[in-house]
């Protein structure tokens, strides 16, 4: 074989950029699910592009949506941002309350519409007022809404948050299952939780003995561990299937496949909720008035001062209503 075809073939030429509006996701897996009515209707308005971590690439794949991986360090993401937009173009929207998510965009010549937060508020092209209270999807869609029409009312957002998945995330979710042999309903449970809620961990601490009543009842039980994750998935689900090293868009047609869903207040839930599984969100020291599970399928036990018991989450689970 000649060494020309030995070499690869040449990328393909960089295309110019169509992009007016830059959006910044926010951070969290939970939160860009949150965040997705807001995205979809400024997408839908004008050329976009979305930025944010890496991860976001392949859960958004589906999306139809223009999705960049913001590079470490302030000044390579601002160059990165205006590389993204076409020449001239000044317009953006900063899904994140961070300082340092609004010095990028004014570094890249953007002028922001974002919440006033954590003295950003020179940063900013259009300075808005956080509401209190209420929904963290109604949040952020009542920051689109005013960035699209400042002047109007916002209506509600949608009942349902729509995460559109690609074909290959389909693929992917059936190969996993397959590896372990499992071609009939199965349970998700979501154990794990990052982050704390007024200094108190977000995990509901009965998950052992859900998991195990679950099995010894002949359920299959699956567990998604990320990096990192497996011991702490595996302590917290004995006999659970684990099916780890899934990326978010895999992990995301996992859910929408399950027969139900059980989680923490987390990036799960939300992502659950996200393509429409049934999903229950356990909660005991965060708000469920603010992060519970969006959309008709999504069910709360618990409150922000008392887990549910494991009782009442059986219950749930068998109530066929969840």
């Amino acid at each position: 074989m000649s060494e020309r075809l030995l070499r690869p073939p040449p990328p393909p030429p960089p295309t110019a950029p169509t992009a007016t509006c830059a959006i910044r996701l926010p951070n969290w897996v939970g939160d860009v699910c949150m965040a997705l009515p807001a995205v979809a209707v400024l997408c839908a308005s004008r050329p976009c592009v979305v930025v944010g971590r890496g991860w976001a690439v392949d859960l958004l794949a589906g999306m139809g949506w223009t999705v960049l991986r913001l590079p470490a360090g302030t000044r390579p993401a601002a160059a990165a941002i205006r590389a993204a937009l076409v020449p001239g173009a000044r317009e953006g929207v900063l899904l994140t309350n961070s300082f340092g998510s609004a010095l990028q965009f004014r570094l890249a010549g953007v002028a922001a519409t974002g919440y006033r937060a954590h003295w950003r508020s020179w940063l900013l092209g259009q300075g808005v007022a956080r509401p209190a209270g209420g929904h963290e999807v109604e949040r952020f869609w009542h920051l689109a809404s005013w960035h699209l029409q400042p002047d109007a009312a916002p209506g509600p957002p949608p009942a349902a948050l729509n995460l559109s998945l690609a074909e290959h995330h389909q693929r992917q979710a059936a190969h996993a299952l397959g590896q372990v042999a499992i071609t009939g309903p199965y349970t998700v449970l979501c154990p794990l939780a990052t982050g704390l809620a007024h200094g108190h961990s977000k995990i509901w601490p009965s998950f052992p003995l859900l998991c195990r009543g679950l099995v010894d009842a002949g359920e299959t039980v699956i567990s998604c561990p990320g990096p990192g994750e497996e011991a702490a998935a595996a302590a917290a689900l004995p006999g659970a299937i684990p099916l780890p090293g899934l990326g978010l868009g895999a992990y995301a047609a996992i859910l929408k496949g399950a027969r139900r869903v059980v989680a923490n207040d987390s990036g799960p839930m939300h992502l659950a909720a996200a393509v429409g599984a049934r999903v229950i969100g356990l909660f005991g020291v965060s708000d469920p008035h603010r992060t519970s599970p969006w959309g008709a399928h999504g069910r709360v036990l618990g409150s922000a001062t008392a887990w549910p018991t494991v009782g009442e989450v059986i219950t749930a689970l068998g109530s066929g209503t969840e």
